[in-house]
């Protein structure tokens, strides 16, 4: 019997062990590391942030769902994870021996790297988790009793630029509704090169479409953007050139701010020489397996992919719900191969696929593979991508739900885009079928 322990019960995480627990059967145990004791569905998060779900609408017991398919779980993140040994140690203290270990936790958010930065101990809000999208709902519920200025984007390093763009053309919308919009002058602050850079170095006509939504919105935007520093109603932010030199400092007046951080790896990995890079990120060949640690399998936020092209301020690769899906089911494979003894084939699809919605609207971006040179890339607008992201959503959590282990990524995303796939098997810098 192989014992197999996830870290992490978020989407990564709550795939991985319902496909796992499918593939080896009942005569192996899985077991899921996770903190708080619910699965949040991360993508709905910036409608929780505007009130337009609310939190347990997005959100799952995740022992109880994972007990039904006899899988452990432990209501405890991990404090420290030791290779060597093949040893999980929890903040409560238990220590799990595993055979397999998979890494799933997503990132830690870098807040304190700025000053004032992050709604634990500064002024901007977050939407990256469900409890911080709760915080900004109640925070926007109080901004529109006094409405004023607002502050969205990312911040330096930051990976995840989607729902930052989402949150602000969410709360355009949501202020038109109410008929407050021409009492909030919006600023879209980002460290891309130029507005829909993505992190990608742009998909399709992303630069095009998302530049004319933001004129059309009547949003200001400043890109090569750093943020220095946040104070409680000010926002100071230096410009850079092409060169990564400051040239200009503007200092932006909010009465409600949302930036999404840089990421991190967790604290239980950082640091252990093999296994992350410098910035905490889990190394992995392209098997998802660590190249050191051969029994440690990663999927998610939390693995090091490095950036697309080098910016003047610096950005991160996004990984989409799509990807992480591709990547759960490559290691699944992989990790019962490792048993079989047979060697690791499964590779997971690279492609980056993001539905962004508008509210009254939405756009959806496409990189087949992630990384340039591609075989598709493509960027569309329409009333279609806000049906899409809700019905993705339902979907997500029924499957959640019940435990399904199919994943939609594949079957149905890609088809409904009109864009033929990859297999899990094939290089996906090689050319299409």
């Amino acid at each position: 019997m192989s014992d197999v322990i996830i870290m992490g019960a978020g989407l990564g995480g709550m795939s991985a062990a319902y496909e796992i627990k499918d593939a080896l059967g009942g005569g192996h145990r899985v077991r899921v590391v996770g903190e708080g004791g619910q699965f949040s569905f991360t993508p709905s998060n910036p409608w929780v942030g505007i009130g337009w779900r609310k939190p347990g609408e997005v959100q799952i017991d995740a022992g109880p769902a994972l007990t039904r398919h006899d899988i452990d779980f432990f209501d405890s993140p991990a404090s420290a994870v030791n290779p060597a040994a093949n040893l999980v140690r929890l903040q409560d203290g238990r220590e799990l021996h595993y055979d397999y270990l998979v890494i799933t936790t997503g990132p830690r958010l870098a807040f304190d790297e700025i000053p004032g930065f992050g709604p634990e101990d500064g002024y901007t809000q977050s939407v990256c988790t469900t409890p911080h999208a709760t915080r900004a709902w109640a925070a926007y519920e109080a901004f529109l009793k006094a409405p004023g200025p607002v502050v969205v984007g990312a911040a330096q390093g930051a990976s995840c630029f989607g729902p930052a763009y989402e949150f602000a053309f969410l709360l355009d919308t949501d202020l038109r509704r109410r008929k407050l919009r021409d009492k909030v002058p919006m600023t879209f602050v980002t460290p891309e090169p130029y507005i829909g850079h993505m992190g990608l170095g742009g998909v399709g006509d992303s630069k095009g479409l998302l530049e004319k939504q933001l004129r059309e919105r009547h949003i200001k935007w400043v890109t090569n953007a750093r943020v220095d520093k946040v104070e409680p109603s000010q926002m100071l932010v230096s410009e850079h050139d092409a060169h990564g030199q400051p040239v200009q400092q503007h200092a932006l007046p909010f009465a409600y701010a949302m930036l999404i951080p840089a990421f991190t790896g967790v604290a239980a990995v950082l640091g252990v020489v093999g296994l992350v890079n410098p910035r905490g990120f889990v190394l992995i060949d392209k098997y998802q397996r660590n190249p050191t640690f051969p029994n440690i399998y990663a999927a998610g936020v939390c693995v090091a992919i490095p950036p697309v092209e080098v910016t003047p301020v610096p950005t991160g690769a996004p990984k989409t719900g799509f990807m992480i899906e591709s990547m759960v089911t490559a290691l699944v494979t992989n990790i019962k191969s490792a048993i079989e003894s047979k060697p690791a084939t499964a590779e997971a699809t690279w492609n980056a696929v993001c539905l962004a919605d508008m509210g009254d609207s939405g756009a959806a971006f496409v990189a087949i593979p992630q990384i340039p040179p591609r075989n598709v890339t493509w960027a569309r607008e329409g009333k279609w991508v806000h049906v899409a992201k809700v019905a993705f959503e339902k979907y997500f959590m029924h499957k959640i739900r019940v435990g399904k282990t199919e994943p939609i990524y594949e079957k149905y995303v890609m088809k409904a885009l009109g864009i033929e796939r990859l297999k899990p098997t094939e290089n996906p810098r090689s050319p299409l079928p």
